[in-house]
């Protein structure tokens, strides 16, 4: 089971944090977009049969609705990076084909000059790749376009399908985009937090994100939000359980690696007395393995208890998953 663990994580296999309705929303966002960058193209070439409209239309605006509408509160889904990104890397991309065309070393160089823009540009978007990538290989067509690809079609369809993203996913209060939209109303929702003895500061939080020297595909606002929220539903219960019950599961209620869930067994041979405790690790640290301590000693550990979700998460005992 551990081994099993440790191959979800380093293929980086996430748990699921999603409703089906969230994923089904993620899809016909997805169809609306490309629709609508489809309409536009017939409505702007109205006689072009399927094989030219497609000059119209950007390949990699499908790689674009994946993160608008499954990710919309990504860092690299926000409106600078759709735009910066697709723009500058159809920009070095028809630089890359100008000044070597014909090269085997173009397409390349287009690639990986739009990822360098795109990250001193601060608008890492990964469909730019494609983007510049089919700006040395669309054909002759493409070419002869110059820079005018920039306009028409990419321009044109990254409007398009960032309009649609902007009302679709503003239909629903978790959804908003752009992902700012969602921080205000979390900021005029916040009630102030109890005191704290010790609490991150905005100044902690950067020193560990210089420190991790890694891009992270969530904003600064989003993940501060995010660890505000956890602070408090924390509070919520800094009590450990009373009882210690047979069959139930615990957490103790720490971050990354050292996070980990028990179950308790019944009345095993390893533990036959009422103030010793059998258990088994069901999640995070430790996985799989069994031990034995006093039930004293599992009351400390143990946080709270937690009840397993359909979806693989853990949540407290009573509290409903969202």
């Amino acid at each position: 089971m551990s081994a099993l663990n440790e191959l979800r994580l380093l293929l980086g296999v996430e748990r699921n944090t999603t409703r089906a309705s969230e994923k089904w929303l993620s899809g016909l966002g997805g169809l609306l977009g490309t629709v609508a960058v489809y309409a536009l193209a017939r409505w702007l070439v109205p006689q072009a049969a399927g094989g030219a409209m497609g000059g119209l239309v950007v390949a990699s605006m499908g790689a674009s609705a994946v993160l608008l509408f499954a990710v919309p509160q990504g860092a690299l889904s926000q409106p600078w990076a759709l735009i910066g990104g697709h723009l500058l890397s159809a920009f070095v991309g028809v630089s890359c084909q100008k000044l070597l065309p014909g090269h085997d070393l173009t397409a390349a160089l287009a690639v990986g000059l739009a990822v360098c823009v795109m990250a001193f540009a601060r608008c890492i978007h990964p469909p730019g790749g494609a983007t510049a990538l089919s700006a040395v290989i669309g054909g002759d067509a493409v070419h002869a376009l110059g820079y005018h690809y920039l306009l028409v079609p990419v321009l044109v369809n990254v409007v398009v399908i960032l309009v649609i993203a902007v009302l679709f996913n503003g239909l629903f209060r978790w959804r908003r985009y752009p992902a700012h939209l969602n921080h205000l109303a979390r900021a005029a929702a916040v009630t102030p937090p109890a005191q704290r003895r010790f609490d991150l500061t905005q100044e902690d939080f950067h020193a560990a994100m210089e420190q991790l020297n890694a891009y992270v595909d969530i904003s600064a606002e989003q993940l501060t939000d995010l660890l505000e929220l956890a602070k408090q539903h924390a509070e919520q219960d800094v009590v450990h359980p009373r009882g210690i019950v047979a069959g139930h599961c615990y957490s103790n209620g720490r971050l990354g690696r050292l996070w980990g869930v028990r179950e308790v067994l019944g009345d095993t041979e390893a533990a036959p007395r009422t103030d010793v405790i059998a258990y088994r690790v069901v999640a995070g640290d430790g996985v799989g393995q069994q031990g034995v301590c006093s039930r004293e000693a599992f009351r400390q550990w143990a946080r709270f208890e937690v009840d397993a979700q359909p979806n693989g998460r853990w949540t407290k005992a009573g509290n409903d998953a969202r």
